[in-house]
């Protein structure tokens, strides 16, 4: 049976965090500036964390399980109360 390959269009857009958490780059930030707002320029500068919504077809596309950024804040968080108590 062949190896899974990974979406390498995906795999070059997005960065893995430690957790399981994906991180990209916001849409609409490259040119065509001057009709938005500063306040809109200026949150194109954060970088964005996938939603659950999409986490299920971005694992599939990646062959890996993958947390978004609710489930593992919310991880986080019960390891902060397992530690402390």
């Amino acid at each position: 049976m062949p190896k899974n390959k990974s979406h390498k269009g995906l795999a070059k857009r997005i960065k893995i965090s430690k957790t399981g958490k994906i991180r990209f780059g916001r849409p609409h930030s490259r040119h065509l500036k001057s009709n938005k707002t500063g306040v809109a320029i200026r949150s194109y500068r954060k970088k964005g964390y996938a939603s659950s919504g999409d986490i299920k077809a971005l694992s599939k596309l990646l062959f890996r399980p993958l947390l978004s950024r609710e489930v593992s804040d919310r991880l986080e968080a019960s390891r902060e109360v397992a530690v402390t108590a």
